[in-house]
C-alpha cells in the first residue's frame, strides 16, 4: 500500500513538474508578431516604424542554419528595408528570384550587357573581385541607379560554399565586389566592438546587416542616411545582446614545459 502511494505521489510530482515545464516553455515560445523574435528579446523599439525605401534591390541568400541562430541579423535587416528579398537555401539558381532571372535572361540576349548586379564576397585566386567603390566609379556603371545587391548570409565557411555553388548562375550577369578586409588579422568580438554580434574570422569581416549598410552608402543617392539608420539598429542589437553576457578572461596559452607565465 505504502509503495503504491509513493508511486502515485511520484507520478503526481512528475505531472506537476511537466505542467510547470510546459508552462515555461510556452512562455519562452511566445514570438513577437512584428519582429519575429521571442517577446523577451523583442527589438521592435529599434526597428524603423516604416521600412527604409531604397532604389537598390537587395537579395540575400540566407543559409538554413541561420534561421535557427538567435544572433542572425538578416531577419531584422529585412524588417528595416522595403526592397529586400530573403531566399533561404545553399545556392542561388534560376527560378529563385524574378529579378535575378530577368537579369540572367537579359545578359544571354545581349552580348554587350552591362551589369547592374553585384554579389558581395571577398576575392580569391579563383574568384577575383573589385572593391565596390572602384566598381561603381567605373565608366560602365556611372550612369546607373537601380542596382541589385546580392549577399550571402551564414558562417564564413557556409558563405564561401554558397558563393561557389551559385557561381555558374551569378557569373552570367553579376560582378563580384568586396568591402575592405584583411585576412591576415584576426577579427573582433562583441566584447571589443559595438557592431559585432559574433566572433569574426578576420579583420574586415562583418555581419550581413553591416555589410549591406556600407554598400548602400555607396550605391544609394541618400546612402549616408540609410547607412546611419541601419548601423544604429545594429548597434542597439549588439548593446542589447551584450547586456546578457559576461566578459570571459582569456585562457593562458600553453607553452613547452607548462603554462605560459608559470613561475
Amino acid at each position: 500500500m505504502d509503495s503504491d502511494r509513493q508511486l502515485d505521489n511520484c507520478a503526481a510530482v512528475r505531472f506537476l513538474a511537466g505542467d510547470y515545464a510546459d508552462g515555461h516553455q510556452q512562455d519562452r515560445r511566445k514570438i513577437c508578431s512584428n519582429c519575429d523574435r521571442p517577446v523577451k528579446v523583442c527589438l521592435c523599439n529599434i526597428i524603423p516604424s516604416e521600412p527604409i525605401t531604397t532604389v537598390t534591390r537587395i537579395v540575400i541568400l540566407h543559409h538554413p542554419h541561420e534561421q535557427r541562430h538567435k544572433l542572425a541579423t538578416v531577419p531584422v535587416l529585412s524588417k528595416c528595408l522595403d526592397n529586400c528579398d530573403v531566399i533561404v537555401g545553399r545556392k542561388l539558381r534560376y527560378g529563385d528570384c524574378d529579378i535575378l532571372d530577368s537579369l540572367h535572361d537579359d545578359a544571354l540576349r545581349n552580348p554587350n550587357f552591362t551589369s547592374r548586379a553585384i554579389y558581395l564576397f571577398p576575392g580569391a585566386d579563383t574568384s577575383p573581385s573589385q572593391e565596390i567603390n572602384h566598381w561603381k566609379s567605373s565608366k560602365n556603371t556611372v550612369e546607373m541607379t537601380n542596382y541589385v545587391l546580392i549577399a550571402f548570409d551564414g558562417t564564413w565557411k557556409h558563405t564561401r560554399e554558397m558563393m561557389r555553388a551559385s557561381l555558374s548562375f551569378l557569373s552570367k550577369f553579376a560582378v563580384q565586389v568586396h568591402l575592405d578586409y584583411d585576412i591576415g588579422n584576426d577579427g573582433g568580438t562583441i566584447f571589443n566592438s559595438d557592431l559585432i554580434l559574433r566572433k569574426e574570422p578576420f579583420s574586415g569581416c562583418m555581419s550581413t546587416m553591416e555589410a549591406v549598410a556600407h554598400c548602400l552608402r555607396i550605391l544609394e543617392p541618400n546612402g549616408i542616411s540609410i547607412e546611419s539608420n541601419l548601423i544604429e539598429v545594429l548597434r542597439s542589437m549588439v548593446k542589447f545582446q551584450a547586456s546578457f553576457l559576461k566578459p570571459m578572461k582569456p585562457r593562458p596559452k600553453l607553452i613547452k614545459g607548462g603554462r605560459e607565465g608559470k613561475i
